[in-house]
């Protein structure tokens, strides 16, 4: 793993000079993540916005928000927020320097009525389309995002991940552990059904926010939304690592799984695993069910899954590095 810095390059961004518009955190995520760990680093301006994105936020505290950057300065926006709403966004194009950071386009979210998606997706492109620049966490996530909305030079800032020490584990095989808000997109009707067909001993941990889906094995473990030391315990103590989303924008709970040698068979991820695991198509029930069935019965591949792990966690960058390519990003257009 790339030695952090431990600083971010002065001047790039002076400290409260780009307005940082992102909603009230409700539940621990990526996007919250990253978010909390860029403003820090570069010490932005940060600007709460309460209500439940982004269906039902709250319209006025945006209006209100940008009304206070002044002319000509950055505002930068989580997309979660500023999709949903082009029309607060529309009174000040050309007044301040608009950026979006999308974490995930919001019709992605799998379970949304059509009409919904629909709606949210022009909203989207509405929004992106009068934006100064724009963001993505990652290459895929660009293209996409740049084919969908007909946009062009979408920035990629890459999340960055924190050193930490080699997983320990169990017995090598049995216990796994899955980190994802329990939503139909993070796919976990997906594993469980996989795992039914797995004639192994196993346990998985499904720790994250939201309703467990029906069906529950009683080796599974739901332990509700964690962090710090408690998150970190669950990481050092899993031989395997499982992730089944239909979608994801970047997944940076594989990384933080990576970081610690953790191997990795996951869908939906494929700039986050890189080259550190087996990727799978989402939603792919009989997918996972092969890959899982080899986990446990074939001890050279296990050894292969932990050698890729290694070599990938050699490769990843650190916040550090996150914070200075989205300050190059801001620099070019504050004033």
């Amino acid at each position: 793993m790339t030695v952090p810095s431990g600083t971010v390059p002065s001047g790039t961004v002076p400290p409260g000079t780009v307005h940082f518009v992102l909603p009230e955190p409700t539940a621990p995520s990526g996007g919250h993540e990253f978010d909390r760990r860029v403003a820090g680093l570069l010490g932005l301006r940060e600007v709460r916005v309460g209500g439940r994105w982004p269906l039902d936020g709250d319209l006025r505290g945006l209006a209100r928000a940008l009304a206070d950057v002044p002319d000509g300065h950055v505002a930068l926006l989580d997309g979660l927020v500023a999709c949903a709403a082009p029309e607060v966004l529309r009174p000040h194009a050309g007044r301040v320097r608009v950026v979006v950071l999308v974490h995930l386009p919001l019709a992605d979210e799998v379970g949304l009525p059509a009409r919904v998606a629909a709606e949210l997706d022009a909203r989207e492109r509405e929004c992106l389309r009068s934006a100064d620049a724009v963001v993505a966490t990652s290459p895929a996530a660009a293209a996409r995002i740049a084919a969908r909305h007909g946009l062009h030079g979408v920035h990629v800032v890459v999340p960055g991940v924190d050193p930490a020490p080699p997983a320990v584990g169990t017995d090598g095989s049995s216990r796994l552990l899955c980190v994802a808000s329990l939503t139909p997109r993070k796919g976990h009707d997906v594993l469980l059904a996989a795992l039914r067909g797995v004639d192994a001993p196993w346990t998985c941990a499904f720790v994250g926010p939201g309703e467990p889906p029906a069906g529950l094995d009683d080796r599974v473990e739901v332990t509700g939304p964690l962090t710090g030391a408690a998150l970190a315990d669950r990481y050092a103590r899993a031989d395997l690592f499982v992730l089944a989303s239909r979608a994801e924008t970047y997944g940076m709970v594989v990384t933080e799984a990576l970081a610690r040698g953790l191997p990795v068979i996951a869908s939906a991820v494929p700039d986050a695993l890189g080259g550190g695991g087996l990727l799978l198509p989402p939603g792919d029930v009989g997918a996972f069910t092969r890959a899982l069935r080899r986990w446990f019965a074939d001890d050279r591949w296990r050894a292969d899954l932990r050698a890729l792990a290694r070599a990938r966690r050699a490769e990843l960058s650190t916040w550090d590095s996150t914070a200075r390519d989205l300050a190059a990003v801001l620099a070019n257009l504050r004033p």
